[in-house]
């Protein structure tokens, strides 16, 4: 990106920030996204080589630093103190949004593996039961999908394809409707209410479910609008 050529904050930001894709690299980088291919998880849509050119350029600003994998080759991507400090803006940005842009969520603007990929990064880890679950999302629609996600003592994996163990709880929904309910639209009971969200499985694991999700970090903004019409 040529730069403005002002003495201008705003100029100065708007030549780490204003580029394409990247303020979303810098969330994902503020939700916790460390090796490439899981800042690239979360960004449909954008190519690998423009990644890694958004990421260098992040790099020469002293936004990000390329730190070793520890115990494995590679490399993973951490926030320097002043990348760390764009956790507010980039908060701010989702906020103002939230405030004057956004509206009810369309089936063109949910992916359903992006959206089991955010929500498995943000659980609440100190809610999750003991060993290993299976969540199996089966996502209805005009593209059925099924996705699974398992949480192993804490740790999760999205994978696309059957990981092998049989399901502890299914998930079944629409894309649409399990984004209402991340995004702070409406409440998981809310959505269990109307149909729109169907747990089976064990019971006790079916209950704590809703629990184990901390969901969207822009609810809370999302919640306070208290403006969504009644669906």
């Amino acid at each position: 990106m040529r730069d403005y050529g002002q003495y201008c904050p705003v100029a100065l930001a708007s030549e780490v920030l204003a580029d394409r894709w990247t303020p979303l690299i810098v969330r994902e980088l503020v939700l916790g996204s460390r090796r490439f291919n899981d800042i690239d998880r979360g960004l449909p849509g954008i190519s690998r080589s423009l990644l890694r050119q958004r990421l260098r350029h992040l790099e020469r600003k002293g936004v990000l630093e390329r730190v070793p994998i520890t115990g494995g080759r590679g490399h993973e991507y951490r926030l320097t103190p002043a990348g760390h400090d764009l956790e507010g803006v980039i908060m701010a940005f989702g906020e103002w949004a939230v405030r004057w842009m956004f509206s009810e969520p369309q089936p063109h603007e949910v992916d359903p593996v992006t959206l089991t990929w955010w929500m498995s990064r943000r659980l609440a880890t100190d809610r999750l039961p003991e060993g290993r679950v299976v969540i199996e999302f089966d996502y209805r629609g005009p593209d059925p999908l099924r996705i699974w996600l398992v949480l192993d003592r804490g740790e999760p994996s999205v994978c696309t394809d059957h990981p092998g163990f049989p399901p502890d709880v299914i998930v079944l929904t629409d894309p649409v409707a399990l984004m209402r309910v991340f995004s702070g639209i409406v409440t998981f009971p809310q959505a269990t209410a109307i149909g729109a969200v169907t747990l089976t499985g064990t019971p006790h694991l079916v209950r704590a479910l809703p629990t184990w999700f901390a969901w969207s970090p822009f609810a809370p903004a999302v919640r306070a609008r208290r403006s969504w019409p009644a669906r």
